[in-house]
């Protein structure tokens, strides 16, 4: 990964030591900035606070967070692309992702950026990309706890890494989601 590095996480609803592992794992990274995808918003502070990891940060609430001043939803605009963000219990996810994709058309966003499955997801969908990195709190997926890494490189499509908490409490790099698997 050679371009601006967007770090995404979601769903960590209270597990402080996850969320801690990942932090001092991206602490020696170069993060230009991370987003949160909601249920755990009030983690955040606490677990950047233990280990000292900073940058610029985008929340949006999930249907666990209880602090109305965070957005539901929110765009993005990083490395020269727009983003769409959201936790996404509005949006019938169970059902697809059309609402969300029309969402994302309607303000003018490539790539979606959202969470609430709880399982790693990489699919293009007519011609938006939907990234869920999964959860770091209750995972419903065989990799365990996962996060996603966006690498934005100038003139060339996104780089999409998955990394996940591994028994040994380390960060280790994941297989990509299969395209259309909600594992």
């Amino acid at each position: 990964m050679d371009g601006q590095t967007l770090l995404v996480l979601s769903d960590t609803h209270g597990n402080l030591p996850a969320l801690r592992t990942v932090f001092k794992w991206a602490r020696s990274r170069s993060i230009a900035a991370a987003v949160f995808l909601g249920d755990g918003a009030a983690d955040l502070p606490l677990a950047a606070a233990e280990t000292g990891f900073n940058c610029q940060w985008k929340i949006v609430r999930g249907n666990g967070d209880p602090d109305p001043a965070i957005p539901e939803t929110d765009t993005l605009d990083f490395g020269g692309r727009r983003f769409l963000l959201s936790h996404g219990h509005r949006y019938a996810l169970y059902n697809g992702y059309h609402s969300l994709i029309a969402a994302a058309r309607n303000l003018g966003a490539g790539t979606i950026l959202f969470g609430h499955l709880h399982v790693p997801v990489l699919e293009t969908e007519d011609g938006i990309v939907l990234i869920n990195p999964g959860s770091l709190g209750r995972p419903r997926s065989r990799a365990g706890a996962t996060f996603a890494l966006i690498e934005c490189p100038a003139g060339r499509p996104l780089e999409i890494q998955f990394r996940g908490i591994g028994p040994d409490g380390r960060i280790r790099k994941i297989r990509s989601p299969r395209q259309g698997s909600m594992d």
